[in-house]
Formats: structure tokens, sequence, C-alpha cells
């Protein structure tokens, strides 16, 4: 049985996506990807691992050359404690050299969030769902 998922990416440069993700709060994971080529980070309370690796170390175990321009295919999601915190990590997002394609705000009453792009062009998004006002059906 499956015990759990890890999310593989590609990039450019491992030292400034690790800077990048240890901006935004994850927590790099010294169990996995201590190489010089790749890095690992836990990601909520579930400890979802994700695998960074410089883009030729990637394309040799995925078996496929990846696009120059990354990022279309999936959306990545996570969620916060509140709107405040969506605020406060976009505000990271920014400052560590991300972008912003949706800026934080509520979208049908009930969810707060903003989208953002990393540095190597993959999408995330950052919710925040009030269950409470959630419909129904």
């Amino acid at each position: 049985m499956t015990k759990s998922l890890w999310i593989n990416l590609p990039v450019k440069d491992i030292n400034k996506s690790k800077a990048f993700f240890s901006q935004l709060g994850f927590t790099l994971n010294l169990q996995y990807g201590v190489r010089e080529d790749s890095a690992s980070f836990l990601v909520g309370e579930s400890n979802l691992v994700i695998m960074l690796f410089e883009k030729s170390l990637y394309e040799g175990f995925a078996g496929i050359a990846t696009a120059e321009k990354n990022g279309g295919d999936v959306l990545f999601s996570f969620d916060a404690e509140s709107p405040a915190e969506v605020n406060e990590l976009a505000q990271k997002v920014v400052a560590a050299g991300g972008t912003l394609y949706g800026e934080p705000g509520y979208k049908d009453g009930w969810m707060y969030g903003c989208g953002f792009v990393d540095l190597d062009g993959q999408r995330w998004s950052i919710l925040y769902m009030d269950m409470s006002k959630m419909p129904l059906g």
C-alpha cells in the first residue's frame, strides 16, 4: 500500500530554489536530497515530500527532457490557517523572488487565496477555506 506521496520537480538552480522554499517556511528535509544537485522539503502536518532536482538529474531518472517553460500542466495547492497567513505567504513569495499571478482575495465567499509562480515557472496556490461557509451539495 502507498505510504506517502512525493512530488518531484526539476529546477534550474538548486541553491536559489532551496532559498526560495525555505523563505516560504517549507522545512528542509536532511534525510533525503542531501546532495549538491537536489533538495528535499517537508510540507504541512502530514509532511508531504517535495523533491527538487537540478534539471539534468531530473531528466536522467524521469527518462524525458523537460520543456524550457515548466508549470502550466499542474497546479500545486496548499492550505493556510487564515486570510492573514495567505497575505503573509504572498509577501514572502514576492520577497523570495516569486511572482503572484493572482492577488490575495476572496472567491465565492468562503475561500481566500492567491496564486504564485516559483523561480522555475511552477504554479502554486495558497488557500484558506472557511468550511462553515462552504456551500453544501
